[in-house]
């Protein structure tokens, strides 16, 4: 799936990305100048050109030098986004908005037509699980929905589900926004004891990104381990790399032809803002996102069936690419997917864009160091606080625009702990520094948690001969992952 590689948003953030392009700029001409080595002249060139797509995204202008960004009217070269003061700009690959509290997702919600998440669909999931609903569900992190109804209604009736999520493989290393969504389908593949397919979507960075195809792979490989770090049922869990699987399941590619031979041009363009210039492989790339919504898009796990409907847990910009999926789907013989949406998991600069694989500064990688995190969390993350001691003592902090208490609604489980935290901040009682400090106590051993589980993945490439493979209780899913014998298919 489609990331955001944004390193800022909105009209006040565009000064600064044109003085970055300007630095830039001057960078590549010293180096020339220097005569430099070819490697580093060339790297130098390729984030130049990477930072000038981002500002024409963001500004809907193309840079030139000595002439800073006008009023922002326009954003993203790739879908019709909005672009007045007042409009939240989302789509699978721009996440902006000038409001310092973030997104508007009830604005979004009417936008995109999906339906709130609200208590009644809450009780219902306790109900029906039998389990306290997840702190993102109770916290409204997952606030959006589509046909959530219809999935609980199935499972009452002894009829299954499956999920399907995925990652986009930009980069070697994921950041903790990356674990949000993995986070909760493990949660849900525990509490219904459903499988799950994960998607891979190396070719789509190909297409997007300036990378060789060999990189693409290796990152997929990389990502898979963070995946699989993350402890889901390994025998009732398949993880496929998009390059590998289509040339070796038909029934894939099956369902991509069928959905390919149903959307237009014009309905392409409509939904993701494709333009005359932009290469074919873009243009018929949403078809393969959308296969893995139909189970029998995976005959080796369902026997061929095609009534096995998916729930697709994922952030709501990729939502426009189960929009075309729910649209087809009847029409090729198909349920529609049902979806869970959740919000963005913002940048250490603030929540006016969600944390960027492609700005180190911007994120906390699953790779970082505990001395890393710390020094991130000190140095980046923007604070609702008070200039001086005094001011904050009297007048208190702002939890809506604090990022440590932003990021602490995720990682803290403990609900009286948190709301605790939001009083003592609001109220002066807590210091930022302080505050800072529960979080970075909260993410260092987290993260550090996860590394060591990262280790046992020893592997990630097809061996010569497939791995044993178990039955589980649902129509013959087989384990393709196990921890220690790694297998993208």
């Amino acid at each position: 799936m489609t990331d955001c590689n944004k390193d800022c948003a909105a009209s006040e953030c565009a000064m600064e990305l044109y003085e970055r392009l300007t630095a830039q700029g001057d960078r590549v001409r010293t180096l020339k100048t220097d005569k430099a080595a070819k490697n580093e002249i060339d790297e130098a060139v390729k984030l130049l050109l990477q930072l000038k797509e981002t500002y024409k995204k963001v500004t809907g202008q193309d840079y030139k030098s000595g002439s800073p960004p006008s009023e922002v009217t326009s954003t993203s070269g790739n879908g019709p986004t909005a672009t007045t003061e007042d409009d939240d700009v989302v789509d699978p690959w721009t996440v902006a908005t000038s409001n310092a509290k973030g997104i508007d997702y009830d604005k979004l919600i009417v936008r995109f037509g999906s339906s709130k998440i609200d208590q009644e669909l809450i009780d219902r999931i306790e109900r029906v699980t039998g389990q306290r609903p997840h702190h993102f569900l109770r916290r409204g992190i997952f606030f959006s929905h589509r046909d959530m109804h219809q999935i609980l209604d199935a499972y009452e009736n002894k009829k299954s589900f499956y999920l399907y999520t995925g990652r986009g493989p930009s980069s070697e290393s994921m950041h903790v926004g990356h674990l949000i969504p993995f986070i909760f389908t493990k949660w849900l593949q525990e509490v219904f004891d459903v499988p799950l397919v994960i998607q891979l979507t190396d070719d789509e960075k190909y297409l997007w990104k300036d990378l060789k195809i060999e990189e693409c792979y290796r990152f997929a490989i990389e990502n898979c381990k963070d995946i699989i770090a993350c402890g889901f049922d390994v025998n009732k869990t398949f993880i496929f790399s998009d390059l590998e699987y289509m040339g070796e399941s038909p029934g894939f590619y099956k369902n991509v032809v069928k959905i390919q031979k149903h959307v237009t041009f014009n309905q392409v363009k409509g939904i993701f803002g494709f333009t005359d210039s932009d290469c074919i492989g873009k243009i018929s790339f949403p078809a393969i996102q959308a296969a893995p919504s139909f189970s029998s898009s995976f005959p080796q796990i369902f026997n061929g069936r095609k009534d096995i409907q998916s729930l697709i847990p994922c952030a709501i910009d990729q939502d426009p690419y189960f929009r075309m999926t729910r649209d087809v789907a009847p029409r090729i013989g198909h349920s529609k997917p049902a979806l869970f949406h959740s919000t963005f998991f913002p940048a250490l600069q603030g929540a006016q864009t969600k944390m960027s694989a492609s700005d180190p500064n911007s994120s906390i990688f699953l790779t970082d160091t505990a001395k890393q995190i710390k020094n991130k969390i000190n140095k980046h993350a923007f604070s609702g606080g008070k200039d001086t001691i005094e001011e904050h003592r009297k007048f208190g902090g702002n939890t809506d625009v604090d990022v440590s208490f932003m990021y602490l609604t995720f990682f803290l489980e403990d609900d009286e702990k948190l709301e605790q935290i939001r009083k003592d901040y609001s109220s002066g009682a807590l210091l930022t520094g302080e505050l800072k400090k529960y979080l970075i106590d909260i993410l260092q051993p987290l993260i550090a948690a996860h590394q060591e589980r990262r280790k046992q993945v020893l592997t990630c490439a097809a061996p010569a001969a497939k791995p044993d493979r178990k039955k589980s209780s649902f129509d013959g899913l087989t384990s393709v992952l196990p921890y220690r014998n790694c297998w993208i298919h």
